[in-house]
């Protein structure tokens, strides 16, 4: 199969590969996506083979308006509108209870579906032209860091996929914020670009999900996509180092070895001499991290680095996304220092 690299003046065409059963590679503001026909069970299943990803590891089906919403899912509660309401278009996905046309595939067995409209324009369009639901995981070999722009994309996906529409990169960088509306007090299974205190604006109390902070245990169930396996890793492992910013950059400056892979903030990116370095913003702007931490860890397959090291911002606002997408490619592997 040769993958093709379509632009949005090729939204027809991606649409109708979509709609006859095909795979296609789509840009959102969070990552880009793996797109397929949420309605098609061969479709579906051919995102898993692409992806070389678990089964039981459920999809996200995305929409191009909440009007969509009552479609796909049962009982929707108030609380769904009003997070649509404020959120959607936008980088926020709800569980819900699913309707019967949601593939069993896309939901892993489970009686919940993830859903969510994203904010990408172009991605919207795609999905209204092709006149269905579609699944997408990130575009990503499972367990790789997730592709934030078309070349990421083609670099785990060409040959085993239609096409890929070149949207340009992403501007959220991290995928979308996972709450889960089918439990009191509704509980947030994945951080993202809608960030914990944004939620409780709305929702008031949320609960956060052991696994967000923790490796999943033996026995306990995904409910939504990430949560049980090693996501986002480069080939090297990573070693996270949470705290204070002097301090974590101390502890990886008499750590590190020559030739090992640092990602750091910017004010230190000048420190770590004799080693790869990769700055990703400043200490303070996490938004900036965010956009840029999936694209350090894939710049280090294409060096010889042997180890990387992860300076690691704390968990307000989207930080929170950025400590989890690191943990997380470090198989949470973290060292908290003291200043």
């Amino acid at each position: 199969m040769k993958t093709k690299v379509l632009t949005q003046s090729d939204m027809e065409q991606a649409a109708r590969i979509l709609r006859e059963g095909g795979l296609v590679g789509i840009p959102t503001e969070t990552v880009y996506g793996l797109g397929a026909n949420a309605l098609d069970d061969t479709a579906v299943a051919n995102i898993f083979i692409a992806k070389g990803r678990p089964q039981d590891n459920p999809l996200i089906i995305h929409i191009p308006e909440a009007a969509w919403l009552e479609r796909y899912c049962t009982d929707v509660p108030d609380t769904a509108w009003r997070l649509a309401e404020r959120f959607w278009p936008g980088p926020m996905t709800m569980v819900l209870p699913r309707s019967a046309l949601v593939s069993d595939r896309v939901t892993a067995g489970l009686d919940t579906v993830g859903i969510r409209c994203p904010g990408h324009e172009l991605c919207r369009e795609i999905i209204r032209l092709a006149g269905v639901p579609v699944a997408a995981p990130s575009g990503n070999t499972s367990g790789r860091p997730s592709p934030t722009t078309a070349a990421h994309m083609m670099e785990d996906m060409d040959g085993k996929i239609d096409a890929i529409v070149d949207g340009g990169p992403c501007g959220v960088g991290v995928e979308s914020t996972i709450i889960d509306l089918t439990c009191t007090p509704p509980r947030l299974l994945r951080p993202g670009g809608i960030t914990l205190e944004q939620l409780t604006e709305v929702l008031g109390e949320v609960e956060i999900d052991p696994a967000v902070r923790r490796q999943m245990r033996a026995g306990e169930k995904p409910k939504a996509p990430g949560m049980a396996y090693r996501h986002y890793a480069p080939k090297a492992p990573v070693t996270v180092v949470a705290g204070d910013a002097g301090a974590t950059a101390d502890y990886i400056l008499s750590h590190a070895k020559g030739g090992d892979g640092v990602i750091c903030f910017d004010e230190y990116s000048d420190r770590f001499l004799g080693c790869h370095v990769i700055a990703v913003g400043k200490f303070e702007d996490k938004q900036e991290q965010a956009r840029h931490i999936f694209d350090a860890l894939r710049a280090f397959d294409h060096t010889e680095v042997s180890a990387i090291w992860a300076q690691c911002p704390d968990s307000s606002g989207i930080g929170l996304a950025v400590v989890n997408r690191l943990s997380k490619a470090a198989g949470f592997h973290v060292i908290e220092v003291e200043p």
